[in-house]
């Protein structure tokens, strides 16, 4: 089982900070795994393909759609940040 998490808006959008799921033998990359979900859940897809939204896989931030997730024990998606 993988857990995925989901902060700021997203959190809105996914109905919940955390899903657990065991994902199909064809998600093997951040690009699927974001069509995944969006197959599943159109207003979810759409808020975490928006611009400027982060992937961090086992707490490392991804900023490549062909990274690798099918070993990952953690995926959390974060909203745009701003800093100041």
């Amino acid at each position: 089982m993988m857990r995925i998490l989901f902060f700021g808006r997203l959190r809105d959008a996914a109905g919940g900070r955390e899903r657990l799921v065991a994902l199909p033998d064809d998600v093997g990359t951040v690009a699927d795994l974001r069509d995944w979900l969006a197959r599943n859940d159109a207003a979810l897809g759409s808020a975490i393909s928006a611009r400027g939204v982060h992937v961090v896989v086992d707490q490392v931030i991804c900023n490549k759609d062909a990274q690798d997730v099918r070993a990952a024990a953690e995926i959390a998606f974060l909203p745009p940040l701003s800093g100041g």
